[in-house]
């Protein structure tokens, strides 16, 4: 078993430049971890690059290459593949870790557990509340029980670096929407676990995923971009009716239903990118682990 005090932690973080405060609160958090220092890039995406603290790595991008984008930007700043570190955390730049062990935390995982690959941690509001779609799992009324899953939040993760040189890093295109499923997806063929870990916390005001004005047409067209790339056929069709039939029965307003099934058509009219479809037996150790990938 690995030194858990061997491993480099790297932590990256997009911003627009709109939240300065907030992105000097999760700096000083980070520095504040206990144990081997954590280092840091921060990602101007689109933006220019904010005044950073003494040894943080600032990479300013001339457009928003969007989430997913940004962070692979933020991934080749610690090396190919970010093999200058063991372990990639994602957090969003108006996040904080409340706990100075985090850090800790993350190491003695990963060193115990040379398969675990995605760590998603727990997110609480202001108030110390898990919202249900911040537990990436269908049985989620209880955020405080950790568990096997099989995807993860991207703004408040862990990655070990070796996943993406296996799986490959975050599916640009996607813009926004479903990238953490995707990469999880192919980690999980590749062999690797995740992981939900309810002492993990990032803490983070609550919002709403429909804030941003693109939401519904990149959420209906990065499923289909998600089934197209990552499923073997079969499951396809059953994966995005099941979907729609959801989608349906939640009865969205007007606006929202004509911008998803926008999305649901543009999903099958662009290219979704290479396409790459998950083993059988893949599909029943996600079964086993309480989640089939046609839900």
């Amino acid at each position: 078993m690995t030194d858990s005090k061997e491993l480099k932690l790297g932590a990256v973080v997009i911003t627009q430049g709109t939240r300065p405060v907030e992105l000097k609160a999760l700096l000083d958090s980070v520095a504040a971890q206990r144990g081997p220092v954590v280092e840091v890039a921060v990602v101007a995406n689109g933006a220019p690059l904010p005044e950073l603290p003494d040894g943080v790595r600032g990479v300013a991008v001339p457009e928003n290459l969007g989430i997913p984008g940004g962070r692979n930007v933020g991934i080749e700043a610690f090396g190919p593949d970010g093999r200058e570190v063991d372990v990639v955390l994602f957090l969003d730049d108006d996040g904080l870790l409340p706990l100075e062990d985090t850090a800790e935390k993350l190491r003695e995982a990963f060193a115990a557990d040379p398969k675990l690959g995605i760590v998603s941690f727990r997110i609480v509001d202001e108030e110390g509340l898990s919202q249900r779609r911040h537990v990436p799992r269908l049985r989620a009324s209880d955020p405080m029980r950790s568990s096997r899953v099989t995807t993860f939040l991207g703004g408040a993760s862990a990655v070990r670096s070796q996943v993406f040189a296996t799986a490959g890093q975050l599916p640009d295109v996607f813009f926004y929407g479903h990238e953490e499923t995707d990469l999880a997806w192919r980690a999980l063929d590749a062999g690797w676990e995740i992981e939900y870990r309810s002492d993990v916390v990032l803490r983070h005001p609550r919002t709403l995923p429909s804030r941003h004005a693109t939401y519904n047409h990149n959420i209906a067209r990065n499923r289909v971009w998600l089934a197209r790339r990552n499923l073997p056929a079969l499951l396809v069709p059953v994966y995005l009716g099941v979907w729609l039939l959801l989608t349906l029965a939640r009865r969205p307003s007007g606006e929202a239903l004509r911008a998803w099934l926008g999305g649901f058509a543009a999903g099958w009219r662009q290219p979704a990118g290479p396409r790459r479809p998950i083993r059988w037996s893949t599909v029943w150790r996600m079964t086993k682990l309480g989640r089939p990938p046609v839900i």
